[in-house]
Order: structure tokens, then C-alpha cells, then sequence
């Protein structure tokens, strides 16, 4: 399998209300995100986060996932004080829009739940891909 390393797509600034407890960011019926906390016992990292939100929703909570199911869910990550970089294994075409906030959500809430600032901006980018980059900033 070929990987091709796009660069930066999309840098967001998350409005998402981030609570300190860090929960994943799930899909209701009516399209809305919603926190979905996950007891682990242990403050986890971000990459132990989104391989969480790639796993999908827990059954019977009516909440779903906008992001495609992936083989490889492990991300990698690079954090600074104002700026989270998150290499994921897919391509852009696999995250819809709301796929997106869910990343990010989730990313930021773990940020700052480990003592990052609220302020932090994520960058995503797409290893695999087949068209050219996109770039999307949203706050």
C-alpha cells in the first residue's frame, strides 16, 4: 500500500465547548455533535483517543461516526503549546465535515484536559490521498 503524505489540509480552530474530562465527540441523529465519556480510569493521550473514535460509538446511544472505518487507526501526533498536528492514516475523502469536528473535538479535549491551552488550533493532515490538498480554517 502506497502512502502518499499530503500536506497540512485543514487547520481549525475548535468552537467545540470542550469540557476538562476530555470525552469523544460522536454524531446524534439530528447531525449535532455530542461528548460521549468514556471512563478509562487514566488520563489517556491523544492518539489513545482517536484510535477510541475510530473504533465508532458505543451500541444503543443513537450516536454515530462521520469518519471511515480505518485498518490503520493509530495517529500520530505533535503537539506544542498552541498547536496540535495529527497525521491520520486516511484520506480526506474518507472524514466528512462533521468527521472533521469530531477529530478535532476530541483532540482538543484531551489537549486540555492534559493542561494545553483552550486556545490551541489543530492541524490535520491525510497520509493517504488521490487529489490534491484542501485547506478549510473554521473557529
Amino acid at each position: 500500500m502506497k502512502l502518499l503524505r499530503a500536506l497540512a489540509v485543514c487547520l481549525l480552530l475548535a468552537g467545540c465547548g470542550v469540557r476538562p474530562d476530555g470525552p469523544l465527540y460522536f454524531v446524534d441523529a439530528q447531525q449535532r455533535l455530542r461528548p460521549d465519556e468514556r471512563k478509562s480510569g487514566r488520563l489517556g493521550s491523544i492518539a489513545d483517543a482517536l484510535a477510541l473514535l475510530f473504533s465508532g460509538a458505543a451500541p444503543g446511544q443513537g450516536l454515530h461516526t462521520e469518519i471511515a472505518p480505518s485498518a490503520l487507526p493509530r495517529v500520530t501526533v505533535t503537539t506544542e503549546l498552541e498547536l496540535v498536528q495529527l497525521t491520520l492514516p486516511l484520506a480526506r475523502r474518507e472524514v466528512s465535515p462533521l468527521g472533521i469536528d469530531q477529530i478535532v473535538c476530541t483532540a482538543l479535549g484531551v489537549h486540555v484536559q492534559g493542561g494545553g491551552a483552550r486556545t490551541a488550533k489543530v492541524r490535520l493532515g491525510f497520509t493517504i490521498g488521490d487529489h490534491r490538498p484542501r485547506r478549510s480554517d473554521t473557529s
